[in-house]
């Protein structure tokens, strides 16, 4: 590795989304690294504590965080307001002469009124990519690991016509599970009653699939000969890994199957956000074993810090080795 440049309820939900934004701060930069013939770029919109820290994920002990103060601190946890901390960011892979963005972001102006926090969000996924050198027209696949607000918001780009694809030119790729679950065949969402997600599939994926230019895929699908989409349920019914594999570099790009670190320590705790408990946990120790196994660079969607993290196993469970180095 090279250096470069179970449902939870509404209410916990909520919790989490109205946090404020305390020691939030945008990244002007674009940080990469490159693994054997990819190189990884990290576009980060925004980092800072968001949320209680045991709302967010609600099965931890407050053992496992304060015994683990000195390496979560300030990235991870904020000891002092109790708050988990992370990042809105997006990652983009230069590989095998094309650019693959994953995952949007919360986009631009959004009606969210279940998620204060990205309520009417201003989100800068597009300057964030324009300082790293890459225009809309340049992105030749999107990929969704998963169909929430945070992670398809930046898929499209309001116009006087409505919402339009914000990539022109890119293939996006859209779990086919999570792409029914949030659709109107299934009540956008299963019939939850949550207003965030049909507002969410209206304006981030319709208008993806009026233009033409979505891929639905289940299982898995092979967008390279470097990059790999694996389905991992649980988190949504059609949450998905990417696979990374070149040279001898490996990494797994791993969406929300993680939001804290704390989650590596102990795979047994989900996010107040995970759909299937126990999917979800399956799909996180399945995840975790193959990336210490293989050597993968974890690189979760919401990591601050350094974003992403060797996994090592010890003891029957699981550690945490070296922090990536980004230029």
């Amino acid at each position: 590795m090279k250096s470069e440049s179970s449902t939870k309820s509404e209410s916990t939900q909520s919790n989490v989304s109205t946090q404020s934004n305390v020691s939030s701060q945008s990244s002007a930069s674009a940080p990469s690294l490159v693994l054997g013939d990819v190189e990884v770029v990290r576009v980060v919109e925004w980092q800072g504590a968001f949320a209680p820290a045991r709302s967010l994920v609600p099965d931890s002990r407050a053992e496992l965080w304060q015994d683990n103060e000195e390496w979560l601190a300030p990235h991870h946890w904020e000891p002092e307001s109790d708050s988990a901390a992370g990042a809105v960011q997006s990652w983009v892979l230069r590989s095998s002469g094309r650019t693959v963005l994953i995952d949007t972001g919360v986009g631009m102006g959004r009606e969210r009124p279940g998620s204060p926090m990205f309520h009417h969000w201003q989100g800068d996924l597009l300057g964030g990519l324009a300082r790293a050198g890459i225009r809309p027209e340049d992105v030749d696949v999107v990929v969704n690991t998963h169909v929430h607000g945070d992670h398809v918001g930046g898929n499209t780009v309001g116009t006087e016509g409505g919402w339009e694809p914000a990539f022109p030119n890119a293939q996006y790729l859209i779990p086919a599970a999570d792409d029914f679950h949030y659709g109107p065949d299934n009540g956008y969402g299963g019939g939850t009653g949550r207003p965030d997600d049909q507002l969410m599939y209206e304006d981030s994926i319709a208008p993806i699939h009026r233009a033409g230019l979505s891929v639905l895929w289940d299982g898995a699908h092979r967008i390279d000969e470097n990059l790999t989409l694996e389905s991992a349920p649980g988190h949504t019914p059609g949450s998905s890994v990417l696979r990374l594999a070149s040279g001898d570099d490996r990494a797994v790009f791993v969406g929300d199957l993680l939001h804290s670190p704390v989650q590596i320590l102990d795979p047994s705790c989900n996010s107040c956000f995970c759909l299937n408990a126990e999917q979800a946990v399956a799909s996180r120790r399945r995840i975790l074993e193959r990336a210490a196994t293989e050597r993968e660079l974890l690189v979760p969607a919401h990591f601050g810090g350094a974003g992403a993290v060797e996994v090592r196993q010890e003891g029957g469970g699981f550690t945490l080795g070296r922090w990536a180095a980004q230029g």
